[in-house]
């Protein structure tokens, strides 16, 4: 009898401590700081030392079924917590995303994801004022991603309110303006490391409602607006220590023949670049993002009257163990869509970047 009941408490143990790892959850963080010395060519650089830090932090569990959980915050220099994200993936049903503002998977995630040493060619300490695609993931957002079939998944996206705002328990994200209203985005990646030699290649568009029918704030009487819309497209080929890319992308702002010429009628922009790993811990890349700005024209948007504005990039980057030097030399023509000399800029920065 006694061994009767050893044997029972025993696999009784056994069971609460598989359902205890089942459910086990930990917390992590992670951060970094870097420092960084700008010189900005033809412009008083006033004091050319600046100093950021980030923090995140990440939780994660297992629920009984398989499925696992993840919790993401993150608080960006000087800042508030400024985005977050509560995930769940399942065994077989994809993943499910409750967004704060993240980017999310969208088009927004892909405004320009070509390959560099570094950071993107125009967010290396120098102001270019491209407009660039983001999509329904700048604001509070619900998400969907299936399953990867055949190296391919597809994201969908919903916002209900397309503001740009976060919202806590039990509140709501208000404000934000009146133009945009729910969003959806829907975005296709194929061949993640699917086949040798072939490109990931992704492609998606996002369509945010707009109050088409009252009087919109600042278009006058006569005013209204069509859905505001995105698109983007793009590939990256691999091959060894070498990465090259090209994508394009277009935003439509809705504004149509109701409104002056000079309103935006949209944005379309082109980016490529390359990347090669010297060795584990060098790495050197070039590249470029050009912008068109078009104006409304009287044909009925057609936004014949363009403004051109590129930059280019050349970066490098050194790491050592938990510590990064980054130099990044670019130059932008007609920032911020000002055209002549005046809107030509140059710029080299240096960072040191620390990881922990």
């Amino acid at each position: 009898m006694n061994k009767i009941y050893k044997i029972g408490c025993s696999a009784l143990c056994g069971s609460l401590a598989a359902v205890s790892a089942a459910n086990a959850g930990g917390l992590s963080a992670s951060g970094s700081a870097q420092a960084t010395w700008v010189s900005t060519e033809g412009a008083n650089n006033g004091n050319p030392i600046g100093l950021n830090s980030a923090i995140a932090f990440a939780g994660n569990g297992e629920l009984d079924n398989g499925s696992t959980f993840t919790l993401t915050l993150s608080q960006l220099d000087k800042d508030a917590w400024s985005s977050g994200s509560l995930a769940i993936t399942t065994p077989s049903f994809g993943s499910f995303r409750i967004g704060s503002a993240d980017g999310g998977m969208g088009v927004g995630s892909k405004d320009d994801v070509m390959p560099t040493a570094w950071e993107e060619s125009w967010g290396n300490g120098l102001t270019v004022g491209h407009d660039r695609v983001s999509g329904a993931g700048s604001s509070m957002y619900l998400g969907y991603t299936t399953p990867e079939f055949a190296g391919s998944t597809v994201s969908v996206m919903y916002a209900p309110k397309n503001n740009g705002k976060q919202a806590a328990d039990k509140g709501t994200g208000v404000g934000g303006g009146d133009r945009k209203q729910a969003a959806y985005d829907i975005t296709l990646d194929m061949n993640k490391s699917y086949a040798y030699m072939m490109p990931n290649v992704f492609v998606g568009y996002s369509a945010s409602e707009q109050d088409g029918h009252e009087k919109i704030s600042g278009l006058g009487s006569e005013g209204s607006l069509d859905d505001h819309e995105e698109i983007i497209a793009g590939a990256i080929f691999s091959i060894g220590p070498v990465k090259a890319g090209a994508q394009v992308s277009g935003e439509w702002l809705g504004n149509n023949n109701n409104v002056t010429v000079a309103d935006v009628a949209g944005y379309k922009n082109v980016a490529y670049g390359i990347s090669f790993n010297i060795n584990d811990d060098l790495a050197v890349s070039w590249a470029k993002h050009e912008s068109k700005k078009g104006l409304v024209s009287s044909d009925q948007g057609a936004g014949n009257t363009t403004v051109r504005s590129n930059v280019e990039s050349i970066q490098l980057s050194y790491t050592m163990g938990g510590a990064s030097i980054k130099i990044a030399d670019s130059s932008v023509e007609d920032q911020n869509y000002v055209t002549g000399t005046s809107g030509d800029r140059d710029a080299t920065v240096i960072a040191l970047s620390l990881a922990f």
